[in-house]
């Protein structure tokens, strides 16, 4: 006799959830850590204890593993954190997060990794473009409204890639060396100059 539907389905769902987790966790370091080119469909299968076919069955593509990995990356942010976004002050919140997650020695985020060393490649780099626009650009856009939101947005990210390569990855001293406290003294009026509404320039 057939085992009841009602039963194996959600033991099957259960276990499908936990394979794509572990592959999808398994392609975050390894993209983290080799880029794009650099990290193998069979590398991530091995990572996730499956066969290279379950995580083409899952995935469809190491193009599509690697769209989900750019979404999953930026499901949780840290610096634009829903705290960070309702902060009284959000310049200096901004700040502050950037600050924190950049200090020196700590281990640089992975989203960041991922994008920085997939950046040669041309199509690592149109899907890393599309799900940066759909996500923390979008997120900061609506955030700081007015004019030029978009490009005003655009250059604030580049402030966070910048901070994150100077100062936590070649540690130039100016950065690496000074205290938080100092940083976010310089940073916050920056932020706040790019966050303005007010017409650039005025």
């Amino acid at each position: 006799m057939s085992a009841d539907p009602s039963i194996a389905t959600p033991q099957r769902t259960r276990n499908a959830a936990a394979t794509r987790a572990a592959i999808l966790a398994s392609a975050r370091a390894a993209f983290a850590r080799a880029g794009y080119d650099g990290a193998g469909v069979r590398e991530i299968a091995a990572g996730a204890g499956v066969t290279a076919m379950l995580v083409n069955r899952y995935f469809g593509s190491k193009e599509k593993l690697f769209a989900e990995v750019c979404a999953d990356t930026m499901r949780e942010p840290v610096i634009l954190s829903p705290e960070n976004l309702a902060a009284p002050d959000f310049a200096a919140a901004f700040a502050k997060a950037l600050v924190q997650v950049t200090a020196p020695g700590a281990t640089p985020l992975d989203g960041f990794l991922i994008l920085l060393h997939s950046a040669s490649s041309p199509r690592a780099a149109e899907i890393g473009r599309e799900w940066v626009g759909k996500g923390h650009q979008s997120t900061l856009e609506a955030a700081i409204a007015g004019p030029l939101a978009k490009e005003r947005a655009a250059v604030a990210l580049a402030l966070v890639a910048g901070m994150q390569v100077m100062r936590q990855m070649m540690e130039i001293e100016a950065l690496a060396g000074a205290a938080p406290t100092e940083l976010e003294e310089v940073l916050t009026p920056v932020v706040r100059a790019l966050f303005e509404t007010g017409t650039p320039g005025s």
